[in-house]
């Protein structure tokens, strides 16, 4: 009835003691900033904003939010060596239209009295969101739940994924195949080959999530849905030529 699915309606946050939940908001904060902080580093620039941590906490916190210091940026997805990696295919591509590109990622959301998942899907051309949703696990299958939902309308000639084992599992890529779609894959530790997704969560944390502090996973749906609208429908961006996506994205459809 509300647009949700079934299970939506039975998310409930990660559970966690509330001053890690405090600590693992302001991890969240920095690493937006300096995506290649690891726990020492973080845990050092933590002290020096008076936090009593070790590495060794700061570690476990991480590990929690799914941020992997080995890499230069926060990686909520891990690889999976017996999954086939695709190779990068918008290295000095031109994006023409809408759905050209689309691409995906998964980012940590910070609760009240936990935390949760979220993943969208994102036009590159246009940066309209095209669907999205959110878990309280970093299982796979809510990512193809939201694949699945996306293509029904729509398709692009191109889909970018980072090298996620959720992203690079054959149940996630053989959707993009029978629907003869291309795929493509970020260099691995390259922060920049998902930009748009790395600046949507800028955008949607910061004139979002952080001015929030959601008690469940429906509380939390229903922000981002309103969020979402306004992003697409409301919002101007300076890099449209102050255009909403959903007048960039809808525009061949006139």
């Amino acid at each position: 009835m509300l647009g949700l699915s079934r299970a939506s309606y039975y998310y409930e946050p990660r559970p966690e003691r509330p001053e890690n939940l405090a600590l693992m908001s302001e991890i969240d904060r920095i690493y937006l900033d300096f995506p290649y902080f690891g726990s020492r580093r973080m845990a050092a620039f933590l002290r020096d904003r008076g936090y009593a941590v070790n590495r060794k906490r700061i570690q476990r916190l991480m590990r929690l939010m799914a941020l992997e210091a080995v890499y230069p940026k926060p990686r909520t997805s891990a690889a999976n060596p017996a999954h086939r990696v695709y190779p990068y295919l918008l290295r000095d591509l031109t994006i023409t239209h809408p759905n050209h590109v689309w691409s995906t990622d998964i980012t940590y959301v910070p609760m009240r009295r936990g935390y949760m998942y979220l993943t969208v899907i994102i036009d590159w051309y246009s940066r309209y969101v095209v669907a999205w949703e959110i878990s309280n696990t970093l299982d796979g299958a809510f990512c193809r739940e939201v694949l699945r939902r996306a293509l029904q309308n729509k398709k692009p000639s191109i889909f970018n994924t980072d090298q996620g084992a959720q992203f690079t599992s054959p149940k996630f890529t053989e959707i993009l195949q029978e629907a003869e779609v291309q795929i493509s894959m970020d260099g691995k530790g390259r922060a920049l080959d998902n930009v748009f997704v790395e600046r949507l969560w800028r955008s949607v944390k910061y004139e979002h999530i952080y001015l929030h502090s959601y008690e469940n996973g429906l509380e939390l749906y229903h922000g981002l849905h309103r969020y979402f609208e306004h992003y697409n429908n409301e919002r101007p961006h300076q890099s449209l030529g102050n255009q909403k996506p959903s007048e960039v994205y809808h525009a061949t459809e006139a």
